[in-house]
């Protein structure tokens, strides 16, 4: 143990001696932290919308006062014609057209179906889901009204209640800070560690510690241990901002998550120091970490739903430990998930850090 110690003294004097080093770990990812929280988001916040209106009468404008009523709506002229409205979203002036076609309130006094066309700029699919889903929403409360104007004695339709479970503002900050927080948390860990043992390689000193008598599990220990324990103070300064900063519940037991982030470190930290053993460079040991991690961000259920991915990216995540971290950050936080909710997820990444590790050890070479 206490050449251990003296190794993670020696890496703490190192860490603040290096000017470049500290505002990487402390700067940079608090800004990370207050930046992607507020740009990284799927909400549809103003939505152009082009009308042209065929009928001209006094139902087909109250429909339309619904839309120019709307906080997310914003109309903008296209002329006369579909044409130019059609223009509009070629130029991406627009992002939907709404058509009224001929004898729309005709049709609605004879008792008969009323067409509407709704065209949408779809590049964007994920947007373009969600701007349908609003359009519909608002033409349904129109047929609510119509149905009791045009038809008293039909009776008003059913009368739906909704209530939202753990997010009830449907704020989407509510979903993406705790999956930022572990991509914070990520990045300390693996960059870091793998590119701190690379160092070593490039200045040469890694020779003058292969000549001593330290074991290689105290060499990589005392590499580690520094990293995890700023890698857990940049957690708790994260939390403590997302509860500030961002008003992001923490229901559930916050020695919890302090405990699932130790386990995940050094799973993440085991595949950093893996990195660094087959690397020779700070730059290879940085452009493979960075490749990993890409795969692992962009499938851990950070931006997308894991249950939407095909079935064979949903059992690739079997290997992934930042998914597993992610919905477990996301349960403890915001549903106050306790230990046998997600006491399996803990087993896994549990036995993966012992694995990782292991391998680590045993890949690196040390001659004396």
């Amino acid at each position: 143990m206490r050449t251990i110690f003296y190794i993670v003294q020696k890496e703490f004097l190192q860490i603040f001696r290096n000017k470049m080093m500290l505002p990487i770990i402390f700067v940079i990812p608090v800004v990370q932290l207050l930046v992607l929280s507020y740009a990284v988001t799927f909400e549809i916040k103003v939505i152009k919308l082009t009308i042209t209106d065929n009928d001209n009468s006094v139902t087909s404008r109250k429909l339309l006062s619904h839309f120019k009523a709307s906080s997310v709506y914003q109309i903008v002229e296209s002329g006369n014609g579909s044409n130019a409205g059609m223009n509009m979203l070629q130029k991406g002036n627009a992002h939907q057209m709404l058509v009224i076609l001929p004898g729309f309130e005709k049709a609605l006094m004879l008792g008969q179906p009323a067409k509407i066309q709704i065209v949408i700029d779809a590049v964007n699919g994920s947007a373009a889901a969600l701007m349908n889903v609003y359009t519909v929403s608002i033409i349904n409360d129109f047929n609510k009204e119509i149905l009791t104007e045009f038809n008293p004695d039909a009776g008003l339709p059913v009368n739906l209640t909704w209530s939202f479970w753990f997010n009830p503002e449907l704020d989407y900050k509510t979903l993406m800070v705790p999956g930022i927080l572990v991509l914070l948390v990520t990045i300390i860990g693996m960059f870091l560690s793998g590119m701190n043992i690379v160092r070593e390689k490039e200045l040469g000193t890694i020779e003058q510690i292969n000549v001593t008598p330290i074991k290689k599990h105290q060499f990589i220990a005392g590499k580690l241990l520094p990293f995890w324990i700023i890698a857990l103070f940049e957690l708790a300064f994260g939390l403590l901002l997302a509860r500030l900063v961002f008003d992001i519940p923490i229901l559930g037991n916050i020695f919890l998550i302090f405990l699932v982030a130790s386990v995940y470190l050094l799973v993440i930290m085991g595949l950093g120091v893996f990195v660094s053993t087959i690397t020779h460079t700070q730059q290879q040991s940085m452009f493979l970490s960075w490749f990993i991690l890409v795969i692992f961000i962009l499938m851990s259920g950070l931006f997308t739903p894991v249950e939407s991915m095909p079935l064979w990216a949903r059992n690739l995540n079997f290997i992934n430990p930042i998914a597993y971290f992610i919905s477990i950050i996301r349960m403890i936080m915001l549903k106050g998930s306790e230990i046998q909710n997600i006491i399996e997820s803990l087993l896994i990444l549990t036995v993966y850090g012992v694995l990782i590790l292991s391998l680590s050890v045993w890949r690196y070479k040390k001659t004396n």
